[in-house]
Parts: structure tokens; C-alpha cells; sequence
């Protein structure tokens, strides 16, 4: 299978989030003009992009070409930029994407009432629709990620932690997301049950790799590439999987010298963390962890009709785990 690139899987939906980023334009509009700048600065920060493209994705590979994607993409997007803004709060983070966060840029208050602003501007958005199903949905989704942020902060510092807690983290925090963007697109066609629920177990098997990929790359990447700080986690006291790893696998010194890193936080323990990260294996272990959760999410599509958007979905899959950023 050739390797793909985000913008080769792209190019499929270019016009539809060309359509995305003209909603998303419309809606961020406020006459509150602090709620505008703050808005568009994290909006138009360079992600991926994702979430909005797996429920245009999941839209077509059943057949749906309606204009709602649109408006769907478009909600599922400002969720997500309200948990980043939120996140970052709570982690006093300083760098996203290779920027200053917005809560390092315009101040804590601001990013938490703006991320508020976009979390009732998506609930606003989603009324709209007028389908009670897609509210179920996106309601539930997102009082699960609420809950993930609460598991996670609960497990900071906390050397205890161990695969199965980590892995519950991601799935509500970082896989929920994905996993309603995926429905929703499968939704939209009105497609029988067992398609809707194999694309949710898709979403939420992508959103398992992809974060696991992240915390590998907390360790292994390159800071001009991933745009934010190696040792993030571990300076919050993040006990990720790779730490896990050597608490569980590495030799007795290296266990001690994590477990204290994770109780302490802060960067001193790096340079020793990442040699006991290195030496025991864990983040080939993670990767594993992340391939397996991607073999999951393709097997999970595999009754479906053959066609472009199905094979795009394939390759993303094969992307999230091959990706240095």
C-alpha cells in the first residue's frame, strides 16, 4: 500500500471544506470582537483539519452528497477547537502547532469564554439541523469528552495508572470525537444500524491510533515538526503509555526513575526518562498498540461498498500511524 498524504486524501473533499471553512467563517461571527480574534486565531492555527473530514468521508463512502455535511463538519470542528482551548488552560500550554497557544497569546479567561462561545455556537448549529438523532449524538459525545478531560486530570501524577485506565482516557477524551464524526456521516445517508455502528467503531479505533501516535511523538519527534514541546506530557505528570510501558517492562531502575518523573512532573527527569523510554522499548510498544487500533478501524469498514471515499478512509487509517507530526 503506497504511503498517502493528508493532502492527497484531501483533494477527494477539497470543495467540501472549502464549503466547511465558509460555514465555520459565517458562524464564528460575534459582535463581541475579543470572541472574533480569539476565535479565528485558533480556527485558522493549521490543524489537520480531521474530524471535519471524517464526517464528510464517512458521507460518501454511503452515498450521501447532501449540503448538512456541511453544517455537521462544521459543528464537530468548533467542539473540537473548545477542548483544545480548554485543554490547554488546564495544562498551561504555551505552544500548539508551532504558535503560541491562545491561551498563552490573549490569556486564560479569554480561552475559556471563547471556547464556551463555540461549544454553544455548535449546540446552536446542531438545533438547526433539526434531527434528534444528530443531537444525541453529538450531546453525548461531547459530555464524554468532558468526562475524559476529568479522568485524565484525576490520573496526573498518579504512577498507578495503568494500560487499561490510560486507554478508557483516550477513548472518551481524543476517540469519542472521532467516533461521532464518523457516525454522524454514516447518519446523514440513512443507512441501517450495523453501518452506522461499523463507522462510529471505525472513528473510534482511528482516534485510539491517533492518539497513541501523539504520545509516541511526545518522545521521538521533531519539535519543528510536531509544533510543540518534546516532554509535554511528562512535565504535566501525564502517565502515557510509553511510560506505562517502562513501569511495567523496563528493568527496576528505569521504573523508579519514571515513576518519579510522573509523580514530580517538570522536565529534569527527562533526558534519564527518555533513555529508559528508548532502552526498554516502549514506544515500539505503543506503536504496536496504535497499528492494532488501526487494523481495527479497517476491518471495521470492510462490508462497506467499495469506492473512493471507502478507500480514503483505508488510507487514513494507514496515515495516522505513519505520520511525524
Amino acid at each position: 500500500m503506497s504511503k498517502p498524504t493528508l493532502d492527497s486524501l484531501y483533494a477527494l473533499i477539497e470543495a467540501d471544506m472549502a464549503a466547511v471553512d465558509a460555514v465555520i467563517r459565517q458562524q464564528l461571527h460575534s459582535d463581541v470582537v475579543l470572541i472574533r480574534q480569539v476565535a479565528e486565531y485558533i480556527i485558522h492555527s493549521g490543524g489537520k483539519r480531521m474530524r471535519p473530514a471524517l464526517v464528510l468521508l464517512a458521507a460518501g463512502a454511503v452515498g450521501f452528497q447532501g449540503d448538512e455535511k456541511h453544517q455537521l463538519a462544521a459543528v464537530v470542528e468548533f467542539i473540537h477547537t473548545a477542548t483544545l482551548l480548554h485543554d490547554d488552560v488546564v495544562d498551561e500550554s504555551d505552544l500548539r502547532r508551532g504558535r503560541k497557544t491562545a491561551n498563552a497569546a490573549f490569556g486564560n479567561a479569554a480561552s475559556v469564554l471563547v471556547g464556551d462561545f463555540l461549544y454553544t455556537r455548535a449546540f446552536q448549529m446542531m438545533v438547526a439541523v433539526d434531527d434528534m438523532r444528530v443531537m444525541q449524538i453529538l450531546a453525548n459525545a461531547t459530555n464524554i469528552i468532558a468526562e475524559g478531560e476529568v479522568l485524565q486530570l484525576m490520573n496526573c501524577h498518579d504512577a498507578d495508572v495503568d494500560e487499561a485506565r490510560y486507554l478508557q482516557v483516550i477513548r472518551y477524551k481524543t476517540a469519542k470525537l472521532f467516533e461521532a464524526a464518523s457516525q454522524l456521516g454514516a447518519l446523514l445517508g440513512k443507512v441501517d444500524s450495523r453501518t452506522e455502528n461499523a463507522l462510529a467503531a471505525y472513528g473510534m479505533h482511528l482516534g485510539t491510533a491517533f492518539q497513541l501516535i501523539d504520545d509516541v511523538l511526545d518522545y521521538s519527534g521533531q519539535e519543528v515538526a510536531t509544533g510543540k514541546h518534546l516532554g509535554d506530557d511528562l512535565a504535566e505528570g501525564k502517565p502515557t503509555l510509553p511510560l506505562i510501558y517502562v513501569m511495567q517492562h523496563g528493568n527496576p531502575e528505569e521504573a523508579a526513575c519514571v515513576r518519579q518523573a510522573i509523580e514530580n512532573g517538570g522536565r529534569d527527569d527527562f533526558p534519564a526518562v527518555l533513555a529508559a523510554i528508548q532502552h526498554s522499548g516502549a514506544l515500539q510498544h505503543a506503536r504496536r498498540c496504535a497499528e492494532n487500533e488501526a487494523a481495527l478501524a479497517r476491518a471495521a469498514i470492510s462490508a462497506l461498498g467499495d469506492s473512493v471515499y471507502k478507500k480514503a478512509l483505508v488510507e487514513l487509517s494507514v496515515l495516522a500511524v505513519e505520520r511525524n507530526t
